[in-house]
């Protein structure tokens, strides 16, 4: 039986904090015993701000490019370089949303940069008074999710899967979904061509997201506002864990048909 759990007591997180022993403490204090074949699944955001991914607008410096593309989206200019900076490519615009091709690879809006749930970095003196701070996904999420998966499973003994999430939009589809934007030690596409369907047929053409349908999942017990539990705990992963990697989600640019 797959049960997905949120881990409660998840502090604030700030650049610098120790994802891996927060995790291991909030699961000792739950009573959870970390095992093989459970998943951790992470909301990108406190992955971020772990990784000290903020950045203040006021210190970025828009170029002509992010100048013509603000007028086009009627978006802050010093915002336009940040996504500018984080996209391979512009896709499409309209007032209010730029849509990418991600450095990661994927498509999404605004460069998955985030202004909701954001608070300033702390200093020496208390909080920074400036509300112009952005967050940035992970440099490399596959990386983290790989670090952070070493460091549980050296602690427990027990053989994890690890997972970091955002939310994004579909072409198709109005809402916003969980989607997994790194992963280590679970896979991200389970292939089931060759199968047998409940009448014997083979399959020919079925594989699962496995990891964004457990993003999806974890995403509907995270929330997506001020329930502040984002880490998820699951047992009963229906696949086997293995390596695996974001790239096995991304579909080639040659085989879109929507680009």
């Amino acid at each position: 039986m797959l049960t997905l759990t949120p881990l409660p007591g998840i502090p604030l997180i700030q650049s610098g904090d120790d994802l891996a022993a927060l995790i291991l403490q909030t699961c000792e204090q739950a009573n959870l015993q970390l095992a093989d074949g459970d998943v951790l699944v992470l909301a990108q955001k406190i992955v971020s701000k772990a990784e000290g991914r903020l950045v203040n607008l006021a210190e970025v410096e828009p170029s002509t490019k992010a100048v013509v593309y603000a007028v086009e989206t009627e978006k802050d200019p010093h915002l336009v370089e940040l996504i500018l900076r984080e996209s391979r490519t512009v896709l499409r615009t309209r007032p209010g949303l730029i849509i990418v091709e991600h450095r990661l690879g994927f498509v999404c809006a605004n460069a998955g940069i985030d202004h909701s749930n954001v608070a300033p970095p702390r200093t020496d003196e208390g909080e920074k008074p400036d509300d112009e701070w952005y967050l940035l996904l992970p440099e490399d999420p596959d990386a983290s999710a790989a670090a952070l998966r070493a460091r549980l499973e050296a602690a427990t003994g027990a053989r994890l899967g690890v997972a970091i999430i955002d939310s994004h939009g579909r072409a198709w589809r109005n809402g916003t979904v969980g989607v997994c934007i790194g992963l280590s030690g679970l896979p991200g596409v389970v292939d089931l061509r060759g199968e047998p369907d409940l009448f014997g047929y083979e399959l020919r053409v079925t594989e699962v997201g496995a990891a964004d349908e457990l993003a999806a999942a974890a995403s509907l017990v995270m929330g997506q506002a001020a329930e502040g539990t984002p880490v998820v705990h699951v047992r009963g992963f229906p696949y086997p864990l293995r390596e695996g990697s974001l790239n096995e989600l991304l579909r080639p640019r040659e085989r879109d048909l929507f680009r």
